[in-house]
């Protein structure tokens, strides 16, 4: 279990402003095949990133591990990355930016 300080207490809000769709939206928008992922493979296999990231959006801030932050900090960067570049608002790079819980049409965007 990961002790709350300013590294990981910014590197949450980070993540939760950049992340705008709840794990359960993430979830179904993975299950889809507009996602473009095998995001729960039917056979156990190696989970996802978008497996990793519903896990994470259901935790609480006192229960993030190390590696849950090294993932957090990672889609923050690509998520404000992907908004800053000057992009087309394409489908493609809308389910870029969806299958890491950010969707560039829904609230908060």
């Amino acid at each position: 279990m990961a002790v709350s300080d300013p590294g990981t207490d910014r590197i949450w809000e980070e993540f939760h402003a950049a992340v705008n769709m709840t794990g359960e939206e993430l979830r179904r928008w993975l299950l889809t095949d507009a996602s473009g992922e095998d995001a729960f493979p039917a056979s156990g296999g190696i989970d996802t990133e978008g497996e990793q990231i519903v896990r994470l959006l259901n935790k609480r801030r006192t229960d993030v591990t190390s590696s849950d932050l090294e993932l957090m900090e990672r889609v923050a960067g690509f998520v404000q990355e992907e908004l800053s570049d000057p992009r087309p608002e394409d489908d493609v790079w809308r389910r870029k930016l969806m299958r890491v819980g950010h969707d560039p049409m829904g609230p908060g965007s």
